[in-house]
């Protein structure tokens, strides 16, 4: 399924880049990498389980601390233009260091992978990333509370909560919210970046089949020409697909991002990785409806490799999370 959703995802990017002469690829790449991303994930899920996410962790967060692009600063669509990146970096880093506590068999393992979780944290916070510390802190509690729910009621939570705030997004762009809701939203999103917003939905409005093309927004809009600097994108993913590739992009990356939710609903990690993991591509998902993290190929890569580690079946079998009855058995706790 995922080889036809990611397949999907490239073929129509390329058909909508030939209709209007767009540039796919921005798309082409990030495709590849979540591909490539969930395909090494796999592998080291199922050698390494409790080591793998833990390497993730560290290489999200040094790749955060050592990269100036990912930084968050002065941006003119503040506060989540290469700041979301930073933010989404971060989560995904947070997520996997929870999944790599729940699934070590030791008190020592899970203690230190906690910590991680917790260093991750107090980094987005120092380095400036609300948005970003307040997403590992939801991961966190989602973790915590995981122990305790059940996988299918989990899964539908997380799910709903993406189209909740996707839905806030396109209602925004659309002015269809009452004015004090929209004042407030406004305050935290800058002006700038509901205009991008106004014209991504018009011109999606205007060329709802094939979009205008990849890469074409910057192009077209005018609030992005009268920027200056200017990255050419609305900073919102649905939006952008919207705008650049038609009803037919959106439809995609909605089944991209419930491809991952029905992987990890099928997973045979136990459930409070799965809902972790889940948690963490669930900020994920958030943010990039009103930034531009998707546009930065770690990003995509670092939210391939956790579907990846959380979906891949271990050689060995996971002690911490399991106990023997009385009959001998085992069974997974809060599984």
């Amino acid at each position: 399924m995922g080889v036809v959703v990611l397949g999907a995802c490239a073929a129509w990017s390329l058909l909508t880049a030939t209709a209007h002469d767009g540039r796919p690829e921005g798309v082409l790449l990030a495709v590849l990498a979540v591909a490539a991303g969930h395909a090494a994930g796999r592998i080291f899920g199922a050698l390494l389980p409790v080591a793998a996410p833990c390497a993730g962790a560290l290489a999200g967060l040094v790749l955060t601390l050592t990269v100036p692009h990912l930084a968050p600063g002065p941006q003119i669509v503040a506060p989540l233009g290469p700041a979301g990146a930073t933010a989404a970096l971060l989560t995904l880093s947070a997520g996997a260091a929870c999944c790599a506590a729940w699934t070590a068999p030791a008190p020592a393992a899970r203690l230190a992978a906690g910590a991680l979780a917790a260093g991750i944290t107090v980094t987005a916070a120092v380095r400036g990333s609300v948005v970003g510390a307040a997403a590992c802190v939801a991961v966190l509690l989602c973790s915590l509370a995981a122990g305790r729910t059940r996988r299918g009621a989990g899964i539908a939570v997380l799910a709903l909560a993406t189209a909740v705030v996707t839905g806030l997004t396109w209602a925004v762009a659309g002015s269809a919210l009452p004015d004090g809701l929209a004042s407030a939203l406004e305050g935290g999103l800058t002006t700038h970046r509901i205009e991008l917003w106004h014209d991504a939905l018009h011109l999606a409005g205007r060329n709802s089949a094939l979009g205008v093309g990849p890469g074409r927004f910057g192009d077209l809009s005018a609030t992005a020409a009268a920027a200056t600097p200017s990255d050419g994108k609305p900073h919102s993913a649905p939006l952008q697909l919207a705008a650049e590739q038609g009803v037919v992009g959106v439809i995609l990356l909605a089944a991209a991002y419930c491809w991952m939710l029905g992987a990890l609903w099928r997973s045979p990690r136990p459930t409070p990785v799965v809902l972790t993991a889940g948690a963490a591509l669930t900020a994920l998902a958030a943010i990039a409806s009103v930034g531009d993290a998707l546009s930065f190929t770690a990003v995509s890569v670092g939210a391939g490799l956790l579907a990846g580690l959380t979906t891949a079946r271990p050689l060995a079998r996971e002690p911490a999370l399991e106990e023997s009855d009385e009959s001998g058995e085992s069974r997974v706790r809060a599984g």
